[in-house]
This record gives C-alpha cells, sequence and structure tokens, in this order.
C-alpha cells in the first residue's frame, strides 16, 4: 500500500470504530459532462433557428407580422400592467434566488450566477452592436422588424443566463416564478413593439448557452459521495468493512475501491457517478448514429438503468457458468451514485502479459469462456485485453461486463467472436487466433463470423491496433477461409454510413446550394424553350455518342470479347449510378462488376478498367495541353501559349505541390493511384499484343473525348454563342477534370461551376454561359438517368452486372 498522507484520508466511523478510507481527495468543484454537451446542444439550436430563419425569411416576417397584430389588440392597461411587473419581476426573483442560497451559505453558486449574467449582458450587447453596425442586412431585418429596438435584449439574456448558471430549473416553485416573470416581461416587450421574434428565440438560446458555457468552464459543486459514503452503504448491504484504499478507475471512469473485511476476505467495489453517465457521449452518440440498429448501444442510460444491466449480465454469466468476479451485492449511494460489490480476485489482464506467454492453453481458456457465454445467448461485446484477466493460477476470467447483452441476437454473438479474433491477432497472429478459436467453436462458427470481420466493428483500441497493420483482417478471414473452403458469405452490412458519405452529403448539399443559386438568375423552362432545336438536336446525338464511344474504348483494353450492345448498357447503368457516386468511383465499379460478371477473374477486370483509365487521363492531359497550345496560337501569331493556359498549369501545379507536401494527402492520392492502378501494366502489354485492340482503345477514348466537346460546342450555338472549337474544348478538359475529382455524384456542382466560369473567361456572357452549361448538364448528365435505371435493371435481372 502506498505512503498515506493526511489529505488521502476519508473518516468512516461506524459503531465498533474508525475505518480510513485511503484515496485521493475528491475535488470541491467538477465539470461535468452534461453541461458540455448541453453548451453544445444549446450552441447547434442557435445555429440552426438562424439558418431556418434565413432560408425562411417571408414567412417569419408573416409570422412578426400576425404576432405584433395580435399583441397589438392587447388592453393599455394589460401592457401597462404587465410591462411593470415583469421589468419588475425579473429583476427581484434572481435577486430573491441569491438572497436564499446566501442564507443556506451557498454563495459559490450565486457568484457563479452573477458571472454567468455579466458575461450575458457582454455578449449580447456586444453582438447587438455587430448586427446594427455591419451584420447580414437579411438577419437585421428578421431582428429588429426595421424599428429601433435591440437584436437581442440585453436584459432578458442576463436573466436567463443567471437562472441557468444557478440551476434555478431544478427548484420547481423558484422556476415558476422565473417563467411567469419571463413571460410577462416578453409580452409587455411585444405589446411596445421593442422586441421581435426571433430576437425572443435568439435571446434565449444565448441566455442558455452562456449559462451552461458558465456551468461547465467554472464547474459545479461536487456532489458525488465520499468513501465513507461507499462504506456505510455495505455496512447496509450486510458487509463489515475494516479497510477500503481506492484503485485505478476503470475504462468507463468509474471510481473503484478495494475493500478489506473482518474475515480477511476482500471486496472489488465498482461506484457508478451520475454526472458520468453522460462521459463520452459524443462517441457514443456517432456511433449509435453511424452503426445499424442490431449492433449500436443505447447512448445514454439512467444511473438506476445502468446498475440493473451490469448486474444483470454478472448474474446471467455467473448461471451460464462463465469465469466471472461472483457479484454479491448492489446498492444506491443516495441520489448521486451507487455501487456494485463483486469478490475480490487477484488478476491481471492480459493486455499486461508478454506476447510469449500467450500460449495456446491459455487462448483455448478464452474461448472457452466466449463458448460458454454463447451457448446461453449472452454476448459480452468488449472483449479486449483489458477486460480478459489470469489469475495467479492461469486460470481466465472475464470482467466487464456492463456493455454486455442477454438474450442476445446471432449478429452479437458473432460480433464478440470477431472482436476476439482481431484482438488475438494483433497478439500472436492471426494463424493462432484463428486456430485456437476454430478447436474449441468450430469452423462452422468461425465462418459464420467471417462477414462482420470489419474494422466498424471492433473496439476503439483494437481498431486502431488493426489500422496499423492493415494485413491482419484480411489474413483472418484467410484463415478462416482456408478452414472452410466452400463457405459462401454474404455480406452484412454495419455501418448506416461511412465518414466518405457523410462528407459526399455536405459537398451535394454545397453543390445543390451553388446550382439553386445558378437557376434563380435563369428560367430553365425558357432554357430549353429559347433554344436552337437544330443545335439541341446535335448536341442530343453527341451525347448518345459518347456511350458508345465508352462502350469502345473499354472493349479495347479487355482482351476478351464483349459484346458491343451490353457494353453500350453498361456505360448508361453508370450514368445512373453517378446520381449516388463520385464521377470517377461509380463508372469503375459499374465496368469492373460487368467485366467480372462476363467471366474475367477479378484482378485482370480491375486492371483493365484501369488501364482504360490510365489512357483516358494521359489522353485527357495531352489534349489539353494540345487544345490549349492551339487556342494561344490563334489568339497571338507569336507561337506562344496562351496566358490562361499558363496560368491553369501553374494553379494545377501548385495544388498538385500542396497534395504531396501534405502526409495524409499525399497517403491518400497514392493509395488510390496505387488501388486502380495496380496490375496495369501486365493488363496493357496483354492489349498491345493485338493491333485492333489498340485502334478500339486509343479511337473510342479519342472519340469520348471529341463527342462531350461537340455536345458542348452545339449547346453553346443553341443560344447565340460563338466560340471556337478549341476554346471549348479547354474548357470542357479543365471542368471535367475538377468534376472527376470532386467528391459529389457526377460531380455535381463542380462541373457547372468549372464550365460556366470557364466559359465565361473565354467571352461568353454570363448568362449565355450559364444557359448553355445547363442545357449540356440537362442533356449528359439528367437525361440518360431514366435509361440509365432502365439499363441497370435489365443488366441485373440478365446477371450481367
Amino acid at each position: 500500500m502506498r505512503g498515506i498522507k493526511e489529505q488521502d484520508l476519508t473518516l468512516d466511523t461506524p459503531q465498533q470504530g474508525v475505518v480510513l478510507v485511503v484515496e485521493p481527495l475528491l475535488p470541491q468543484r467538477i465539470r461535468r459532462p452534461s453541461d458540455a454537451l448541453r453548451f453544445l446542444l444549446t450552441l447547434m439550436a442557435l445555429a440552426c433557428v438562424v439558418l431556418l430563419a434565413l432560408a425562411l425569411q417571408r414567412t417569419l416576417n408573416g409570422l412578426e407580422t400576425d404576432v405584433q397584430a395580435g399583441t397589438g389588440r392587447a388592453p393599455d392597461l394589460l401592457s401597462s400592467v404587465s410591462g411593470l411587473l415583469g421589468g419588475v419581476a425579473v429583476l427581484i426573483v434572481p435577486v430573491g434566488f441569491a438572497v436564499e442560497r446566501v442564507f443556506h451559505r451557498d454563495g459559490m453558486r450565486i457568484a457563479q450566477g452573477l458571472i454567468a449574467a455579466i458575461l450575458a449582458l457582454l455578449i449580447s450587447y456586444a453582438l447587438d452592436e455587430w448586427l446594427v453596425m455591419s451584420g447580414p442586412a437579411e438577419l437585421k431585418q428578421l431582428l429588429t422588424g426595421g424599428r429601433d429596438v435591440e437584436p437581442l435584449n440585453t436584459v432578458l439574456t442576463p436573466a436567463i443566463a443567471y437562472a441557468t448558471a444557478v440551476r434555478m430549473s431544478r427548484r420547481t416553485q423558484w422556476r415558476a416564478l422565473m417563467w411567469m416573470a419571463l413571460a410577462l416581461d416578453v409580452l409587455a416587450l411585444f405589446t411596445a413593439t421593442k422586441v421581435t421574434a426571433l430576437g425572443v428565440i435568439l435571446t434565449y438560446l444565448v441566455g442558455l448557452a452562456v449559462g451552461f458555457g458558465t456551468l461547465y468552464g467554472i464547474g459545479s459543486a461536487n456532489t458525488r459521495p465520499p468513501g465513507s459514503a461507499v462504506l456505510a452503504a455495505l455496512r447496509r448491504l450486510g458487509f463489515g468493512p475494516i479497510s477500503a484504499r481506492r484503485v485505478e478507475d476503470d475504462s468507463s471512469g468509474s471510481r473503484r475501491y478495494l475493500v478489506g473485511l473482518a474475515n480477511q476476505r476482500h471486496l472489488d467495489v465498482t461506484v457508478l457517478d451520475r454526472d458520468r453517465q453522460v462521459a463520452g457521449i459524443i462517441y457514443r452518440l456517432w456511433r449509435r448514429l453511424r452503426l445499424n440498429t442490431e449492433t449500436r448501444r443505447r447512448a445514454i442510460r439512467s444511473l438506476r438503468a445502468e446498475l440493473e444491466r451490469e448486474a444483470l449480465m454478472a448474474y446471467a454469466a455467473q448461471a451460464a457458468g462463465a469465469s466471472l468476479p461472483r457479484l454479491l451485492g448492489t446498492s444506491e449511494i443516495g441520489t448521486e451514485a451507487a455501487l456494485l460489490a463483486y469478490e475480490h480476485i487477484d488478476t491481471r489482464p492480459v493486455q499486461e502479459l508478454p506476447d510469449e506467454d500467450v500460449d495456446d492453453e491459455l487462448l483455448g481458456q478464452m474461448w472457452e469462456q466466449v463458448r460458454l457465454l454463447h451457448a446461453h445467448r449472452l454476448a459480452h461485446r468488449h472483449l479486449t485485453g483489458e477486460s480478459i484477466h489470469v489469475d495467479a493460477t492461469g486460470r481466465v476470467l472475464l470482467v466487464d461486463a456492463r456493455s454486455g447483452e442477454i438474450a442476445a441476437g446471432d449478429l452479437l454473438l458473432k460480433l464478440d467472436i470477431a472482436q476476439l479474433l482481431a484482438y488475438l491477432g494483433t497478439r500472436v497472429g492471426a494463424e493462432r487466433s484463428v486456430r485456437s478459436a476454430a478447436a474449441v467453436l468450430g469452423a462452422d462458427t468461425l465462418a459464420g463470423a467471417l462477414p462482420l470481420l470489419q474494422r466498424i466493428a471492433l473496439s476503439r483500441d483494437t481498431r486502431a491496433a488493426t489500422r496499423k497493420n492493415k494485413d491482419l483482417l484480411p489474413a483472418i478471414r484467410e484463415q478462416i477461409v482456408t478452414l472452410k473452403p466452400q463457405v459462401e458469405v454474404e455480406e452484412v452490412r454495419l455501418e448506416r454510413f461511412s465518414p466518405r458519405t457523410l462528407l459526399t452529403i455536405i459537398a451535394s448539399t454545397a453543390a445543390a446550394y451553388f446550382l439553386l443559386t445558378q437557376l434563380s438568375r435563369v428560367n430553365v423552362v425558357s432554357v430549353v424553350a429559347t433554344a436552337n432545336w437544330m443545335w439541341t438536336g446535335i448536341a442530343l446525338v453527341a451525347a448518345a455518342v459518347s456511350y458508345v464511344a465508352a462502350a469502345i474504348m473499354l472493349r479495347g483494353f479487355v482482351p476478351e470479347s464483349l459484346p458491343l450492345g451490353r457494353t453500350v448498357l453498361a456505360q448508361l447503368a453508370g450514368s445512373f449510378v453517378k446520381l449516388v457516386a463520385p464521377a470517377a468511383v461509380g463508372g469503375v465499379a459499374i465496368n469492373t462488376r460487368y467485366l467480372q460478371k462476363r467471366g474475367v477473374p477479378p484482378g485482370p477486370a480491375v486492371a483493365s478498367v484501369g488501364a482504360s483509365q490510365l489512357v483516358g487521363l494521359a489522353s485527357h492531359i495531352l489534349l489539353l495541353l494540345f487544345f490549349g497550345y492551339v487556342t494561344g496560337t490563334q489568339a497571338a501569331p507569336s507561337l506562344t501559349p496562351s496566358r490562361g493556359l499558363l496560368v491553369a498549369l501553374l494553379g494545377v501545379a501548385v495544388l498538385f505541390l500542396i497534395v504531396l507536401a501534405v502526409r495524409p494527402l499525399r497517403r491518400l492520392l497514392t493509395s488510390r493511384v496505387r488501388a486502380m492502378f495496380s496490375g496495369v501494366i501486365p493488363r496493357l502489354l496483354d492489349v498491345v499484343q493485338s493491333p485492333r485492340k489498340i485502334i478500339e482503345g486509343v479511337s473510342g477514348t479519342l472519340l469520348l473525348t471529341i463527342a462531350f466537346v461537340v455536345c458542348l460546342v452545339a449547346c453553346v450555338r443553341a443560344f447565340g454563342g460563338d466560340l471556337s472549337f478549341t476554346a471549348v474544348a479547354v474548357v470542357f478538359l479543365a471542368g471535367n477534370a475538377i468534376g472527376s475529382a470532386a467528391p459529389t455524384p457526377g460531380g455535381l456542382g463542380a462541373v457547372e461551376a468549372s464550365l460556366s466560369l470557364g466559359l465565361t473567361v473565354a467571352g461568353l456572357p454570363g448568362t449565355v454561359a450559364t444557359s448553355a452549361v445547363l442545357l449540356f448538364r440537362l442533356l449528359t448528365f439528367w437525361l440518360p438517368v431514366l435509361p440509365g435505371w432502365a439499363s441497370f435493371t435489365y443488366l441485373q435481372r440478365h446477371q450481367a452486372i
């Protein structure tokens, strides 16, 4: 036992004597995670209200007019009385609460409230000055109604912040008085037209945010029961503690005590503090949102629910015959904490054992414990090195059953197996991990868990380890397939969405916003109605030819024979997939799948598509340089490249240097290039042996680019524009490159912006450029969606993709 300092002792005074609880002195004030969560949620609500107000300006202005008209009909006597009572009550109620708390020697709470009120006053005053002097005109109009009023009321904001910081909401009578005072004051402000509806809402939210921020920043009084209260609760359970000391907290931050009893036995006591129930809530909410229903855990549980859950899991595991420390009793400690008392066993966590000590016998015991739990439909859900322990005799015990599930479904049981396979793989390698599991559970059970060997399914520490060792999970899968070669793996989707999908949604939203702003300047109906139909027809034919060209290009890079008709349908199906995938991804995935269904092995299929992409990229760059050079010579007889081309090339070079300088971006680029073009060179060598294939691939590549350029030229001519073919080619090639790099579906937003800007810079009027680009995208992106869907359905029905 470590040396005991005076401040580390908590005295407990039972009838038979004094028990010293060795623990660090509990802090007088703590920062509660719940206050931080409320602060963040209030800021999010504030941002949402402002965005909705800006999006619904007309509706809000109409609502404001109705509210002013309704309150304007209030009798003058009512307005005067509410103004007098509300103005006085907003000041009197906080003062009365402060006096009452001072008499109860709770002055620190009042000081905290005063700090929040002062901060709220300063913040609201600063926001008012900013909004009036230089804020957005639309927001200023919504908050003031065009009148000489405060956007945020500098009296209500401090009052709300004060009430929040002193936690007045926990005192029923004072809360009712405060709400009554605020309601009277708001009514008086409305009848005097001194406030707007949006101003009241934002005033309330700003006051809440300042109050919660002050609570978290300064901290709240520590209500956690000390060690003496823990011993008192143990006595009520019939135990006779004679010593106690605080040991290291568990992985969830719960306090743990080692308590000695009179009969030479010891207890391991876990204390669940109410203020810790929302610790890590952001991560848990993210996991709950991201994972499917069967795999996610509840993000927030009450203290009582957490106590009952852990106790029930402990009792169920004991009944199943699994080796867990025996739960001897549970109890609440007042209203702020609860405890679970386990029998004490001297153990070491497996994560502290050297790798060489993790022998086959130990591995077999771990899997035997899993088998016992799963036989009774119990899922542990946290099988890691910190929750698997070994006692002095070498016996394996499982701890930390708080996150477990009773009556678990097959999916959760398989997740347990996948988690332990991955963790043991980080310690003893994939081969020993799988072999030890198969010896206890059998190959069929391991094969069932094969689809769940996904990084997202693992615990945080194991995920981090597999991120460093990227070959581990594939090696484990390979070992399982070796044991069960005939296994049919059905894909199990655990994620609702990936971070990449979230990024795509955000980018798509930004693209949609851009398109809406563009469409607000152009009447789409007039775009179609006023377009020259002859040039529109030429553009439509060129857009159709592009799909034939894409099919010819793909056939040229596949040594195997491909029917032209179905290959064209596959390219049309790719146009449908572009609605949900970035431009550079959808077509690659469809073509790879199509080749595999035509009997091309997966490796050569990926290599063939990669070869077509590589040659397409090279031809794209060469054509961009060629047309840019020709454009420059047309503009200047001196045979020097145009200034625009030089600026574009320099911009691309700078962007490329930035990507290479930033390590994460460099890794992403190299991994993408390696994944796309690995095996391409051998595939190209196969193609080079056939002159017909070379001609087909190159001609298809050139025809694809020419078809798109002709389509865009025809769209420009359809609205009376006059640009040279080479200038439009440069604009298209640059814009298409940007669209392929954009993460939005089909390059949505990025293509429109780059093409419109390029055509405008090339000399077209802005309205003509926007109309031409919208018609071009209508013919090449939106119009093919329906035939693309039909092609996708047809190919799926005939097992072609």
